[in-house]
């Protein structure tokens, strides 16, 4: 590898993101880069050391490791480090260290800052962070055609009977059909077309549909902006737009589905749950949560907002099914508190979403109530199936006795787990603390909360317990500057975006709260009452509330995409569906996360 400036600008302009900048740029660049020749276990930096600037490796292999000695990446030529020492303050967060005989490309630190500054692809590049929630918002006009449209319309050969094209219309209460020629599009047929073209003109029903049919309509690509949509149909006076992609018919837009985007909101959903007369309504009403989940990530709606809709609508669902069972059964014969736990309890539900709920009973309650409280726990629960919300699988569910009792017992459950943490005893655990009433008394949980927490916090060894609990799920980090994906099975080459991305955070947002006796469910709001309480530092909480942000909108995207392929969402995302400079940011977000986790396994709960 070359240290002169003419070999330096070569290699930048084949490494992202230099790669974006022009001829000009580069060279000038390259003009201000130093090389750096190390020796084979030569330390490139120590953390807490001053920071000289931004790192590229030309040649050779750099380990990075925590402040707790966890390595938590080996990079290779034309991998970038040091980015994060320099935003907090300039002092490195982390160790590097040269694995082999290395050559680096040093840009110092005010080339660095005039270059973030300078060219916005480079800026997006090192910011791990999305736009500020305020920038973002669902708005008609800058949404997407791709997040506005019906895709898979319905098509037919230009050939198919009028007739037949009328009763296919019918039958699927469209306004249009396309009319494709192996898979490109050759025309639309409306409902004004049949009238005016058709019925209007005596045209025979059996004549092909070509005959009356709008020939080479104009159409869009999904990638066009909802204004183009507005502006077209003003301009030309049409109430239906073809989407196509190389030539071929993807979707369809109308009139309708701008309305539907404007109105579809969680609180149309709700609306319709709380005039729903029967179960069979409120699973008509949840049925729209797909579309209302893929136009909110479609208009760039911060995740927090996202899930926390998704979740008012469970709610809504769960209180109008207890409604309805008092109705069918009668008032309850002591006060109750239908409590969930789970995503739900945290106000953090996507589009995968099982029930995870419990009942807790005034102390008043006796066994011959039994009969009454099932009764309402089968028929909420059933009920929540129906909807959409799956049977637990791991039956942690009101219907299950054990986990319908009077407060006294519960204050017993919580006592024995926190005297005893085995294993089993902080799963159950680590679930309770995330309760949260949807129904009933809320006062029967707010008891519990307040005197468990302060016993749990005072016991050093369910602390520990916990805290252990919760590096059990890691994240997906492979050593040679990748991810760990799946090996085999169902999913393999994906990467579990619940398990081992987002609820290795709700673990530590969990710890964060027991340390401080925080009372908050919701994940990121544990995170900034652990900044509030001193439990976690600012650059800590900042860069973990950022990495958090990033992990769940990958997920939240991935789900959406899933939608909109008409597939079922999960949670096992392949990585090779991003894009290089998207891999490269949702990495760095999985080592904050093994970082802070590394921070916590070490008995501390502050990244400095």
């Amino acid at each position: 590898m070359s240290d002169t400036p003419a070999g330096i600008a070569r290699f930048l302009s084949h490494s992202h993101p230099y790669d974006t900048l022009g001829a000009a740029d580069l060279e000038a660049l390259a003009a201000q880069v130093k090389a750096v020749r190390l020796a084979a276990g030569t330390p490139v930096y120590d953390l807490g050391d001053q920071m000289p600037g931004l790192y590229l490796i030309a040649d050779g292999a750099v380990e990075v490791s925590d402040r707790n000695g966890e390595v938590i990446s080996h990079l290779g030529p034309r991998n970038s480090f040091g980015e994060r020492g320099l935003a907090h303050g300039g002092k490195a967060v982390t160790r590097a260290v040269a694995q082999s005989d290395c050559l680096l490309y040093l840009l110092p630190a005010p080339v660095y800052a005039r270059l973030v500054a300078d060219h916005p692809t480079v800026a997006r590049f090192f910011d791990r962070g999305r736009p500020p929630a305020a920038a973002r918002g669902k708005d008609l006009s800058t949404a997407r055609v791709r997040d506005l449209m019906t895709p898979d319309p319905i098509a037919t050969a230009p050939t198919t009977p009028i007739a037949e094209v009328a009763r296919l219309m019918r039958d699927r209460h469209v306004s249009c059909v396309a009319v494709t020629e192996k898979g490109v599009l050759t025309g639309i047929v409306t409902t004004g077309d049949l009238t005016g073209r058709a019925l209007a003109e005596g045209v025979p029903g059996d004549r092909p549909v070509a005959e009356v049919m709008t020939r080479a309509p104009y159409s869009l690509s999904p990638g066009a902006l909802g204004s183009d949509v507005l502006h077209t149909m003003l301009e030309r006076r049409i109430g239906h737009l073809p989407i196509t992609e190389a030539g071929q018919l993807v979707g369809i837009l109308t009139q309708t589905d701008l309305t539907r985007f404007q109105a579809t909101s969680s609180a149309q959903i709700i609306a319709s749950i709380v005039a729903a007369k029967d179960a069979t309504g409120i699973a008509a009403a949840t049925r729209g949560l797909p579309k209302l989940l893929a136009h909110l990530v479609g208009a760039g709606t911060p995740h927090e907002v996202v899930t926390r809709l998704i979740t008012d609508v469970a709610d809504a669902a769960t209180r109008r099914l207890l409604a309805l069972a008092e109705a069918a059964l009668g008032a309850p014969p002591v006060p109750y508190a239908w409590v969930a736990c789970g995503s739900q309890g945290r106000q953090e539900q996507t589009g995968v979403s099982d029930q995870d709920n419990a009942l807790i009973l005034d102390d008043a309650f006796t066994e011959d109530m039994v009969p009454y409280f099932d009764a309402l726990a089968r028929f909420v629960s059933d009920g929540l199936n129906d909807a959409g919300y799956v049977y637990c699988p791991g039956d942690m569910m009101a219907t299950n006795p054990r986990w319908r009792q009077p407060l006294r017992v519960w204050r017993g459950y919580f006592d024995g787990w926190i005297a005893k943490p085995d294993p089993t005893a902080q799963m159950l655990a680590s679930v309770m603390f995330d309760l949260r009433t949807i129904g009933g008394a809320g006062g029967l949980l707010d008891a519990l909360q307040h005197d468990t927490l302060a016993r749990a916090r005072k016991n050093s060894i369910f602390v520990a317990h916990m805290v252990s609990n919760s590096l059990k799920h890691r994240p997906p980090l492979g050593l040679i500057r990748g991810f760990a994906t799946i090996r085999s099975g169902e999913h393999k080459n994906t990467v579990d975006l619940k398990h081992n991305g987002v609820v290795p955070v709700v673990d530590l947002g969990r710890v964060y709260a027991l340390m401080a006796e925080l009372t908050e469910v919701n994940t990121r709001a544990r995170l900034e009452a652990a900044e509030a309480a001193g439990v976690i530092s600012s650059s800590g909480a900042h860069d973990l509330l950022d990495a958090y942000d990033l992990i769940a909108e990958t997920r939240l995207v991935h789900q959406t995409r899933q939608i909109r392929a008409g597939s079922p969402p999960d949670n096992f995302m392949a990585p090779s569906s991003l894009s290089e400079f998207e891999r490269s940011h949702l990495r760095d977000a999985f080592v904050v996360v093994r970082t802070m986790q590394s921070a916590v396994g070490q008995g501390r709960g502050v990244l400095s």
